[in-house]
């Protein structure tokens, strides 16, 4: 059995002390409560790997209150992507310095908006908490995400296919594009 020696015992204390006043920095302003809120926080913020949403739903009936809260958390992830989206529509457009610019953005906006019907229906759900309330109502909390990769592969598909797109579109190109997006919204 090993002996604990002086200096590894004030080791283990000054680590203590050192982890407990970084905890002490973060007091709660007097006056103040804080709120632990199921299915939210840093585990739940979008990465570069996926697109995250989360959302509450109250309701009277607990079925209703589950659908409020995903048909909030899908609004706000869809809103997410079309932003992300976006951005790499602009910055890809600019990049390959198109001729007809106007009609690529036009057109992947289009394609954008099918693309997010279509995925939002493929969504994975990592995080859901029923609980009633005081008042006898029903609150739903979920997480949702979608794949980054998925979303890329499903744009990667469509654009090969549209005719007008498929002469200037360089897929590799576009996954760059979209994934300095990405990392953006990891950060």
């Amino acid at each position: 059995m090993k002996r604990i020696t002086y200096s590894t015992l004030i080791l283990v204390i000054l680590g203590g002390v050192f982890i407990i006043g970084c905890k002490s920095k973060q007091k709660i302003p007097k006056g103040e409560t804080e709120v632990s809120v199921p299915c939210s926080g840093s585990d739940f913020f979008t990465s570069n790997k996926f697109f995250r949403a989360n959302s509450i739903g109250e309701s009277q009936d607990q079925v209703t209150s589950k659908k409020k809260a995903l048909a909030n958390a899908r609004a706000e992830l869809a809103a997410s992507i079309q932003t992300t989206v976006k951005a790499v529509t602009d910055n890809y457009t600019n990049s390959r310095e198109m001729n007809n610019k106007e009609q690529v953005e036009e057109r992947f906006e289009q394609l954008n908006r099918e693309i997010v019907d279509q995925k939002l229906t493929g969504l994975k759900t990592i995080c859901e908490k029923l609980v009633k309330t005081g008042d006898g109502t029903y609150k739903t909390y979920i997480a949702i995400e979608l794949s980054a990769d998925d979303l890329v592969a499903t744009y990667n598909e469509r654009l090969s296919k549209d005719d007008r797109l498929k002469i200037d579109y360089d897929y590799e190109k576009f996954k760059e594009t979209f994934e300095s997006e990405m990392q953006k919204l990891g950060n």
